[in-house]
């Protein structure tokens, strides 16, 4: 089920955002220069989803026959309507009642997702679990059935929940990957957006993306999905951020992970590297940074060191997800004809003050 099922993403990604940006030039371990702050509100109203032409009305369809499947039942009584979540060309998501319909992305593997299903079947008590063990299919398209889950509340950051986050991500790090399982989605969808900025660019140029395709072309190959993923493979989400995560049963059950599309194994490092990120961009307060790091260290999670520095392994996966980040950013910013925000403009100016990748960590990538 997508992330945005149960909310905007952008709007999830950015309510833990801090306004102290520092000067971090991705990254000297242990340097940190701090400079002013963005000055606004951070967290936006998202904008309703634009219903799909004809797949919406299947699809509401199928989630209301989903919700009520006893045959011969009475007609819907339910006091709410089916209700769109999102509707993106990578995701239409539509709630009724209890249970939640996502049409996944035209030309998904069905294979795959069954395979990330099973996952998702086999370790309820780490990701939420589908409804149904395979995808049915709907047009051009293939859909899966969840329970619904409460999201993150994005008006109330303080109550994000950072050390259940990372004690999720520890498990599923420690996870055997069932064999067939495809590699974790991640390097490849920083590579999709860095090639969605260059379309852009071909219509009109940029003067704040040079930097960001700079900041691209240093990263390993392994980052830019132009090479396997370095060390031994773990089990990975591929896009972890707090849009991902739901209480299940709603509304005060405990805490599970969503959205299988990008899970396959990898490097487990990926799955911090967004906190990461916004942490070392000045966007998310050291506390709360702290507490996910020392939540997922306490758990025995692999990603990282359980005692020392963090950032020989986050380093590169955080550069690669601020990269992502700042494309996106200029992609939309470039599509609504507006310019950078406080927020994008700090990503983007993140990019610029990269530092090369330090010669160890380099060589590691090479070994």
């Amino acid at each position: 089920m997508s992330a945005d099922r149960q909310g905007n993403p952008a709007r999830h990604e950015r309510q833990h955002q801090h306004h102290h940006e520092r000067q971090h030039q991705h990254r000297a371990p242990g340097k940190r220069h701090p400079r002013p702050a963005p000055r606004r509100t951070l967290t936006r109203t998202p904008r309703p989803p634009r219903p799909s032409l004809t797949l919406l009305p299947a699809l509401t369809a199928q989630a209301r026959a989903a919700a009520h499947p006893a045959p011969g039942a009475a007609p819907c009584s339910c006091h709410e309507p089916a209700t769109p979540l999102a509707d993106r060309p990578d995701a239409t998501v539509v709630r009724h009642a209890d249970t939640v319909a996502k049409a996944h992305a035209p030309g998904t593997d069905a294979a795959e997702l069954t395979l990330r299903l099973a996952v998702a079947a086999r370790l309820p008590d780490v990701l939420l679990p589908p409804l149904a063990p395979a995808p049915a299919p709907l047009q051009d398209r293939l859909v899966t059935f969840w329970p619904y889950g409460a999201p993150v509340d994005p008006d109330d950051p303080d109550a994000a929940p950072w050390e259940a986050t990372a004690t999720l991500l520890a498990r599923l790090h420690l996870t055997t990957p069932p064999d067939g399982l495809p590699p974790m989605r991640g390097p490849a969808k920083a590579a999709r957006a860095v090639a969605r900025l260059r379309a852009a660019l071909r219509a009109e140029t940029h003067p704040a993306a040079d930097p960001v395709l700079a900041a691209w072309a240093a990263l390993p190959a392994w980052a830019r999905a132009e090479a396997p993923m370095p060390g031994t493979p773990a089990l990975c989400h591929g896009d972890l951020h707090l849009g991902q995560l739901v209480r299940h049963p709603a509304p005060d059950g405990p805490w599970r992970l969503i959205d299988v599309d990008d899970l396959g194994t990898g490097a487990p490092a990926w799955d911090l590297a967004r906190p990461a990120a916004w942490y070392a961009c000045g966007l998310l307060p050291p506390d709360a940074w702290t507490r996910f790091l020392r939540a997922y260290q306490r758990s025995g999670g692999p990603a990282v060191p359980a005692s020392g520095d963090p950032w020989p392994a986050l380093d590169v996966p955080a550069r690669a997800l601020t990269v992502q980040t700042a494309a996106l950013a200029l992609v939309k910013a470039h599509a609504a004809g507006r310019p950078l925000d406080d927020v994008e403009r700090a990503i983007v100016e993140a990019c610029a003050r990269m530092a090369p990748i330090p010669p160890q960590l380099a060589s590691a990538e090479r070994d």
